[in-house]
């Protein structure tokens, strides 16, 4: 483990030993990860998360993209509608499934032709009814072939994905740890990690990359708990640990939203600023199309607005 410096440690006694977060300085990145809708009314949602949270100045959001490429026209339109309208960097997500190498290479190219410079390269969950993944024959085989593929279409920036509790399909941590390798060989820019809730798993995680030779930026991916009953879902279906006290803390508030996003702000913000104590300066937010959670997340780390005086 890399042995941290004298301002890492006194960032961390800032970050664990001031009263609640009233010393954090506000100089952390952040970037926030929205899906494409599905209607009118869930436009105007999203176009006010857009609105309230592009004052934070994000490095960039993303957009994700439907399970076999279901929602390609609408990841577009709104990953291009961000950038040129909002004026923030936007980044559209890209799989490998149901396409060929030539499919997935005119995608890339249009987007490049748009202005996107970004894209964030995913081998893809297999189409809905598979029994698991397989490549679609003439296509891209992984999310490290699928970047070698970009890569040779255009020179985009590229974020993709990180599994700090492994990958579902991965027979071992180590195995994992060697995909992520060869993402970033074949030219990631950056990794954004699953959601999760122990921050000793993330730096577990950062520790063995490292180890590997990696060094490239590892993002941690934080997921505001909207509903305990989605997450978990959600962590079943990706692996992750849910601490044994995080249900107790739900428990009871299905009818009271309000409380609920403040239970969930507070144990995101407190997961946030102990990541920050071990020198973590990049967050990534999957917001779920909803602003407010990831706006006070980021406000009690002490981020504000462009041009807004703390």
């Amino acid at each position: 483990m890399t042995t941290p410096t004298l301002d890492q440690m006194l960032d961390a006694r800032t970050a664990l030993g001031a009263p609640l977060f009233s010393d954090l300085p506000g100089d952390i990145a952040v970037s926030f990860e929205f899906f494409p809708p599905k209607s009118d009314r869930m436009a105007e949602t999203l176009w006010n998360s857009v609105a309230t949270l592009a004052p934070l100045a994000p490095r960039f959001v993303s957009v994700t993209y439907g399970a076999g490429g279901s929602t390609r026209t609408r990841t577009h339109e709104q990953v291009v509608r961000i950038q040129n309208e909002a004026g923030i960097p936007a980044a559209a997500h890209l799989t490998c499934v149901n396409a060929t190498r030539e499919e997935v290479d005119a995608v890339a190219r249009h987007y490049w032709e748009e202005g996107i410079r970004h894209i964030v390269a995913l081998r893809g969950d297999p189409p809905e009814g598979a029994s698991g993944y397989a490549p679609h024959p003439g296509g891209y085989e992984n999310a490290a072939d699928l970047i070698a593929g970009l890569k040779r279409v255009a020179d985009f920036e590229i974020s993709v994905a990180a599994y700090p509790e492994v990958h579902p399909d991965s027979p071992d941590a180590q195995a994992d740890i060697d995909n992520l390798k060869a993402k970033f060989d074949a030219g990631a820019t950056r990794a954004i990690t699953q959601f999760f809730f122990d921050p000793e798993c993330f730096f577990r995680f950062r520790d063995k990359a490292a180890a590997a030779g990696i060094e490239g930026e590892i993002v941690p991916g934080i997921m505001p708990v909207m509903s305990f009953a989605a997450v978990q879902r959600m962590s079943d279906l990706c692996g992750t640990a849910i601490p044994s006290w995080m249900e107790g803390l739900f428990e009871g508030l299905d009818e009271r939203p309000a409380a609920r996003q403040l239970v969930s702000a507070t144990i995101a913000a407190e997961l946030c600023r102990r990541l920050y104590a071990g020198g973590v300066r990049e967050f990534h937010f999957y917001t779920l199309n909803r602003a407010e959670l990831s706006y006070a997340i980021c406000h009690m780390l002490g981020k504000r607005p462009t041009g807004t005086a703390k």
